[in-house]
Order: C-alpha cells, then sequence, then structure tokens
C-alpha cells in the first residue's frame, strides 16, 4: 500500500471517530472546519469571521505551496468517491476524459454562484460543501443503519448469551437513531457515486466549490508535476490521470489547478521521467495546459445567478427575519435547537452538515423540509414528539463548525427558551374525555404545568404557566395521547439570542426558568440526574410509568 493510501485512510478513519464521537470528543466538526468553501460561503452569507475558521485558512494556502493535495490525501469524501470509483469500475479500464460539453471551470462557476447568494445573506452552500454532505452521509444514513444492523446482531445473539449466562449481553440494547429525510441524501449519493462511471472523481473534478476555490490557489504550486526529457510521449499517464489534468496531446503538459498530486502518473510513467518536487521545471513545455481563467462575462453570470436566487428566496412567503415582524408567516411548530442565532442569521450560518443531529443525544434533532421555504431546507429542528430536548444538555451548541448554534454553558442553557407547550384541549384526556392524567406535570422539569379543580370536570384539569414553560418537549413526548399529542410545544415566546446572556434577557422578559431538582420522587427515571449531567437515560420510549398508550 502507498503512502497515499495510507494518509487516505487514517483521515478517513480518523473523520469517522471523532463523527462517532461527537459531543463526546473534543474538535469533532475538525474536517467541517477544514473546508474552505464551507467557511468562506458562510463568512459572506453570516458576515462573520471567526477564529474557528483559520483551519480552513490553513488548508487554502497550503494549496500555493501543495497544489490540491488537501483533495487527494485528506478530503473524507474524496477517498469516499475514490473507494466508490474503485469498485464500480471495470476491471482493466482506463481513466476516461470528461464531457466535452462539460466546462472544467464548473465548480468555480458554482462557487461563484454561492458567493452571489452570499451576498444576499442565503447560504446555499449545503448543497455543494463536500465536507457538510460526507458528513451527511455518515452521520444520518450510515450510522444508523450500522447501529440497527449491531441491534439485530444482538438479538441473535441472545439465545447463546442465555445459555452461557453471559449478562452484559443479555441485557445489552442498543437503540438506533432515526432520521428525516435519509432517502435524499442516499438519492444524491447515488448521482455522485453514478457520476464516476462518466469519469473518475467527477464530483471532485466538475461540482465541488471547495476544489474550485483550491484551483485558484494553486495554478503554480511550489510543489508540482514536472517532466524531464526522457518522456517519449506514450501518454499513459494521461490516460490513467483521475483528474484529467494532463494534455492528451501533450503529456508533458500539466493543469496544476486540477491536479491533485496523487502521484499516479509518476508510478506508471515506463521511463521515469515524471517527478514531484520543488526544481526548477525539467522542460519548458511543463507549463499549465488549462489554466484557471474563466472569462469576465461568465464570471459575472454565475454571480448574478447567485444574487438572483437569493433575491427570490427572500420574496418566499416563508422568509425569516431576525427579529419577527406584522405579516411575517413561519411554520407553526418549527422548534429551533436551543442557542440557535435568530432565524435569518441562523439560516445565513448553518451548512446542514447535521453534525447536531447526529450528535444529539436523544435524537430529536432532524433535517426539516420547507416548513421554514427553499433556503431552511435541511436545517436541525427539535420534534418533540420523538424525543425532548434535554434542558442540561448543551452538545449541539458544541459541535456546530460555523456557530450557528451558539456554544453556552449548563447555566444559559437552562433559560434558552425553544418554545412554549400549549394544550389542545379537545384530546387532553382531562379535559375533553374526563380522566384524571397527570403525565404532563409529573415529566415536567420546569413545573410549568399546574392543575386546577373545576366544578364541571371530575378530575383537575392541566394549564401551562408559559413564563415557566422552555419548550423542552418532555411533556409533548410523553403525553399518552397517540398521534398528535393534547400537549404541543410550538415556536411561540421562543428566545434566540446573537449575543448576550440569555439569563440576564430572560428575567427582563419576564420569565422564570428553575429547574426541578432530580432528586424529586415524582420526576422519571429519564429526568438528567445531577447538576452536569449531559445526557438523560437511553431507555425512556413509550408513555411515562403508570400509563399506557391509548
Amino acid at each position: 500500500m502507498n503512502f497515499r493510501r495510507v494518509v487516505q485512510g487514517f483521515c478517513l478513519v480518523l473523520f469517522l471517530a471523532l463523527l462517532a464521537g461527537a459531543g463526546h470528543l473534543a474538535a469533532s466538526d475538525l474536517f467541517l472546519r477544514l473546508d474552505p468553501s464551507l467557511v468562506g460561503v458562510t463568512a459572506l452569507s453570516a458576515r462573520v469571521l471567526k477564529w474557528i475558521f483559520i483551519p480552513a485558512l490553513i488548508v487554502l494556502v497550503s494549496a500555493v505551496f501543495l497544489g490540491r493535495a488537501f483533495c487527494g490525501y485528506i478530503c473524507p469524501m474524496g477517498t469516499t468517491i475514490d473507494l466508490s470509483d474503485r469498485c464500480l469500475k471495470k476491471r482493466g479500464t482506463k481513466a476516461q476524459n470528461g464531457p466535452e460539453w462539460l466546462s472544467p471551470h464548473l465548480n468555480l462557476y458554482l462557487l461563484i454562484f454561492l458567493a452571489g447568494a452570499g451576498l444576499f445573506g442565503v447560504s446555499l452552500i449545503f448543497w455543494l460543501t463536500p465536507l457538510g454532505l460526507i458528513t451527511r452521509l455518515y452521520g444520518l444514513l450510515v450510522y444508523p443503519v450500522i447501529e440497527l444492523t449491531a441491534d439485530f446482531g444482538l438479538a441473535a445473539i441472545y439465545p447463546i448469551a442465555d445459555r452461557l449466562d453471559i449478562r452484559s449481553l443479555m441485557f445489552a440494547e442498543i437503540e438506533p437513531s432515526r432520521f428525516a429525510a435519509q432517502f435524499f441524501v442516499l438519492v444524491i449519493f447515488i448521482l455522485i457515486f453514478a457520476a464516476g462511471k462518466i469519469t473518475p472523481r467527477f464530483w471532485c473534478r466538475y461540482l465541488c466549490p471547495a476544489g474550485g476555490m483550491l484551483a485558484l490557489a494553486a495554478k503554480r504550486p511550489l510543489i508540482r508535476r514536472q517532466v524531464s526529457d526522457a518522456c517519449n510521449q506514450c501518454g499513459i499517464c494521461a490516460r490513467n490521470c483521475p483528474m484529467g489534468a494532463i494534455g492528451i496531446d501533450d503529456p508533458s503538459k500539466t493543469d496544476h489547478s486540477a491536479c491533485i498530486t496523487c502521484q499516479k502518473c509518476s508510478k506508471l510513467c515506463p521511463q521515469d521521467a515524471i517527478e514531484f518536487s520543488l526544481s526548477a521545471p525539467l522542460n519548458t513545455h511543463a507549463a499549465a495546459n488549462s489554466p484557471i481563467s474563466p472569462s469576465r462575462r461568465q464570471f459575472l453570470l454565475a454571480g448574478a445567478a447567485g444574487m438572483g436566487t437569493a433575491a427570490i428566496s427572500l420574496t418566499g412567503l416563508t422568509a425569516a427575519t431576525d427579529k419577527y415582524t406584522e405579516g411575517e408567516v413561519r411554520a407553526a411548530r418549527l422548534i429551533r435547537p436551543p442557542g440557535a442565532l435568530p432565524e435569518a442569521s441562523f439560516l445565513s450560518a448553518c451548512v446542514r452538515c447535521g453534525e447536531c443531529m447526529t450528535a444529539c443525544p436523544t435524537n430529536t434533532l432532524q433535517p426539516i423540509w420547507f416548513d421554514a421555504g427553499f433556503i431552511g431546507m435541511f436545517s436541525p429542528a427539535i420534534i418533540p414528539r420523538r424525543k425532548y430536548c434535554d434542558p442540561r444538555c448543551t452538545v449541539c451548541g458544541e459541535v456546530c463548525p460555523t456557530g450557528a448554534i451558539r456554544a453556552l454553558s449548563s447555566g444559559e442553557r437552562v433559560w434558552a427558551k425553544t418554545g412554549t407547550a400549549v394544550i389542545y384541549r379537545q384530546k387532553c384526556l382531562a379535559w375533553e374525555h374526563k380522566k384524571s392524567c397527570m403525565v404532563c406535570d409529573e415529566v415536567c422539569p420546569y413545573d410549568a404545568v399546574e392543575f386546577e379543580k373545576k366544578p364541571e370536570l371530575p378530575y383537575p384539569v392541566p394549564h401551562v404557566k408559559e413564563d415557566r414553560c422552555a419548550g423542552c418537549g418532555y411533556c409533548e413526548h410523553y403525553c399518552p395521547v397517540q398521534n398528535d399529542a393534547a400537549i404541543v410545544v410550538t415556536p411561540m415566546d421562543e428566545l434566540r439570542l446573537k449575543t448576550g446572556s440569555y439569563r440576564e434577557t430572560g428575567k427582563i422578559r419576564g420569565y422564570k426558568m428553575n429547574l426541578r431538582p432530580a432528586s424529586d420522587p415524582l420526576l422519571p427515571k429519564t429526568y438528567p440526574q445531577g447538576e452536569n449531567a449531559a445526557t438523560p437515560d437511553a431507555d425512556s420510549d413509550g408513555p411515562a410509568p403508570g400509563f399506557e398508550p391509548l
């Protein structure tokens, strides 16, 4: 195995390990922060510059010295595509040139398109960012399948564990994560992998905006491909180049902006005429074959198309602003994660990588479709019916690579109100069916539900104390009424700040956020134990103790 394969394998394993440990390992979003297109477009659309963007800047500067080595050695997306191409490639076939009608500068035009939209504050980078896409593939699609398979495996070996009295296996249980829109992610990657049948690394050559950005810096890197006079123009290097960076008519010419320094050409050359080094060019023919030089008209058209798309998106009915205004239409059940920036700023900064959803310990964070309009697609939202949002958990903010979700201390987190619960009396067991039920009160960690005796009803009925409700969703999750719960969380009175203290702002608004002590005997077992508990007991599905679903 050559050096490049070793580095690629190590980086892919490291990426997968960090993603699996998101929320538990430091710098679990490191690879996302290495993506120069993700960081660059986000900085433009969100109008922010942060220290956490420095790794991407280092990658961009490295292209001046090493060319697109990041694409060839480090990028998990490139490694995954290499694996796919290797699986789909017929034995003995050579690399093929891309279609002539497809511009080799398409990825650069896409980058300019995204930058144009970013100028209007609209981030569309989530459609094309390589590190965001690959995080979604493994985090929202592959890992849940692995968890499900492992759970099936445990069930299959249970009889053996029972016979051998191996109790650690007998009582082991894995709860597979579930995510919406996973088939959409699957279709995207089927198309990406299938494009490898047209030409190897089709995505990297034509669509990747990070590749386009690195190509700008790698027009003539210090370490680059050089061809000696021993070259006999056999063309084997050009026919096998995965990026089409070598001239077919003259193999001594190289498009350095496309070259990923994989050195495959050097290994295949029968004359040993190719090397990658710092030395001066070995012959004068080693000039760029097709340097990055899009025309001014194409440049302007791409940017104008991005700005036009952004302008149309911002005139949509559900286009949001940072401060709720009269006539603004928002989804009635759209609950953002605690610490999420005000809606417009949140959508400008969120890259839909899925890191927060993968790390969410209760699996309540899910990608949405059009609830927030076109520009809000695949952004994260809390689905309380799936699971509650632990009021002491701060994981989503800790793993967010762009700051779209603020990293909060545990004290501030308690005051990060995500919404307010509302009771549908026509569905409530106590109000409508005249039955005794106090589940919402018993599970509420903020003691925000109170019961009142009505003379016309046989049992006390619930009311929500809005100033104490944080919208955590315990009540909705545990409500024994099936399908739509009788008590649901809405974004009413949500607290979303760009800067400043949630505690102080909440007090000014008159909120009274106090968690019930974990020692309260009425709280369910799933309630987080201890002051520093970050994750609740995972064994929490089903109705609250003593209640059966209707």
